[in-house]
């Protein structure tokens, strides 16, 4: 006899199934993109691997804000505040409930807990720290957005998961209860609490196999944050694209924006932004207070480690847009934001006019 359990997993995937199917994005079986994301030479893109470069990983420890569990018990008077923990992942307290962003405690970016990109820090805030979770947020599937041993943790703790179409089959798979997962398409929506969760499309693509059999067979999205009295956005990862002023139009503006600003590099332009098309996007998704992330914590691309944050404070001075730079673990409140101090040290580094990135299709932007 078939247990009720059961019968619910079964109708969970069904409804998945039917979901994808149906998407606009899906051709095939596989999602797209608005604009088509050229794809990294392999062979070209290998050998740049092999040979390296410099500074890539910190030389010395990085000056981290540990926090502690008692840090988190009252929620902000101000009604938001952001606490970057490294990387993507990222505490958004917002309007009375708290929201947490691509959770990744592994000390490795990697399908494999033995190789693969290492942390250049442990995590400031133990995830057994963490305060009531009322959403994760995940952005797709890549092992530094989606890590396995952290959802299996979380399990039991968050309220709810809001994930891409497709990806919550991992977290079936990983012990999530289906009815604590939503799964969305680009531009819909689900009212959690008094918050207001919008999957915003992206530029990338997803897929978890070494050998990329499921490669983009689930989609890949930002995410608007729209509460009674403040909004956040956050990017995902993302080549540029014309969707961040069709965001900024139908959802904007927002206090905070959290936008990818690192792992970029000439040979994969249409799947990162870079830390120049970072601020145009924070410009466009009339993006407030601008916090980088994916930076700074895992050595994923060919630049030196440092590169990102010293080309995007360049490039937002220029366009007058406010930037906050906070060190793992440090919160900021936009209402008062604190102001820059360089925590990451002098290191050599590629400034735009040496190595600059700019994604395919978008000539009449430029």
């Amino acid at each position: 006899m078939i247990s009720s359990i059961a019968l619910k997993i079964a109708s969970a995937q069904e409804n998945r199934h039917q979901r994808i199917g149906s998407s606009v994005k899906n051709q095939e079986g596989r999602f797209i993109n608005s604009i088509p994301a050229m794809q990294p030479p392999i062979f070209k893109t290998l050998v740049e691997w092999v040979k390296g470069a410099d500074h890539t990983t910190p030389d010395a420890p990085i000056s981290v804000a540990h926090r502690s569990k008692s840090d988190f018990e009252v929620l902000p008077e101000s009604g938001l505040r952001i606490t970057w923990l490294g990387h993507s992942t990222t505490l958004v307290e917002i309007d009375g409930a708290r929201l947490l962003l691509d959770p990744m405690w592994s000390d490795r970016s990697s399908p494999f807990s033995f190789a693969g990109p290492k942390r250049f820090f442990e995590p400031p805030l133990a995830i057994e720290d963490l305060p009531p979770v009322d959403g994760v947020l995940i952005s797709h599937d890549h092992y530094d957005h989606l890590d396995k041993a952290t959802i299996i943790k979380l399990a039991g703790l968050a309220a709810k998961f809001i994930v891409p179409l497709g990806v919550g089959a991992h977290l079936e798979k990983w012990g999530v209860s289906s009815q604590k997962i939503v799964e969305l398409d680009w531009w819909q929506s689900i009212q959690l609490g008094h918050l207001k969760l919008s999957a915003t499309p992206a530029r990338h693509f997803s897929g978890r196999s070494i050998i990329m059999s499921d490669r983009d067979k689930s989609l890949w999205v930002g995410f608007a944050i729209q509460g009674p009295k403040h909004r956040v956005y956050y990017s995902g990862d993302s080549g540029m694209f014309e969707g961040f002023e069709e965001i900024g139009r139908k959802l904007g503006p927002f206090d905070a924006s959290l936008i990818e600003a690192g792992a970029y590099n000439q040979l994969w332009a249409d799947l990162h932004l870079g830390p120049e098309q970072a601020v145009q996007a924070a410009q466009q998704v009339r993006g407030g207070l601008f916090i980088p992330v994916h930076w700074g914590t895992f050595d994923l691309a060919l630049h030196s480690w440092t590169e990102p944050v010293e080309r995007l404070l360049l490039a937002a001075d220029k366009a007058g847009i406010k930037t906050v730079v906070p060190k793992p673990g440090q919160s900021v409140e936009p209402s008062s934001p604190p102001e820059l101090v360089r925590w990451w040290p002098e290191i050599p580094w590629q400034t735009a006019e040496e190595h600059p990135i700019v994604s395919s299709g978008m000539e009449s932007e430029s």
